[in-house]
Formats: structure tokens, sequence, C-alpha cells
């Protein structure tokens, strides 16, 4: 059974730094596609980055230069470090993970989700 278990995230201030987490089980993650979204209220479900097993990266252009995903294989669990953060960054992120994908950005392409983790930045 897979199981992709978040923590962190929280409340923080503009400017300031969160890291959520994504521990994986029944997958080995440096063998998948792991990636990062975000849905804020109203809005669609968005990719923010991928690692690929080969560790390439994939950002969206919003959090580029200022979030890193990134993943460390004897926890199997996989991070994203946000800092310089906005309002605008306010979602619920999702970890998810993918062991073959055409498009890393794509959700629909991803087989195993997380449960969400609310990241609420105030100005």
């Amino acid at each position: 059974q897979v199981q992709l278990v978040q923590s962190g995230g929280g409340l923080m201030q503009a400017g300031g730094s969160l890291r959520v987490h994504c521990a994986a089980s029944g997958i080995t993650v440096s063998t998948y596609t792991m990636a990062w979204f975000r849905q804020a209220p109203g809005k669609e479900r968005e990719f923010v980055a991928a690692i690929r097993r080969n560790f390439t990266t994939d950002y969206a252009d919003s959090v580029k230069g200022r979030f890193t995903i990134f993943r460390d294989s004897a926890k199997n669990t996989v991070y994203l470090q946000m800092n310089s953060l906005k309002p605008e960054d306010t979602a619920v992120y999702y970890c998810a993970g993918a062991y073959s994908l055409v498009e890393a950005t794509m959700a629909h392409g991803y087989n195993y989700w997380g449960q969400g983790t609310q990241v609420t930045v105030f100005s």
C-alpha cells in the first residue's frame, strides 16, 4: 500500500520561509518523479515543482528562484523549501508521485497523492 504523508507548512509572514515534507511508504522516491502541486481557494490545482529520478528539476515560473524541491533517499522523503514567501503562495500544497511520466507538470499523470498541507502567508 502506497502512502504519501505530508507534514510541515503552516502560517508565515510574507518574506519568511517554510518547508513542507512528504514521507513515502510503499514506493522509493528516488525511483519516481515526485512533485508538488498547490490549490488556492476557488482556483484549479497548479504545478509547483518536480524532481525526477535523475535529479533534474522543474519549477513553475511563479516560484523559480524562491522554492527548492529536494529529496532525502535515506528517509524516503521529498521536501519543498519555500523562501521569500508571498501572500499569493497561500494554498493547500500536495505532493505527488509517478513512476512513469510524459509531462511532469501535469497533475493527471501522477498515481499517488498526499493528503494536502495548508500554507498561509500573510502580509
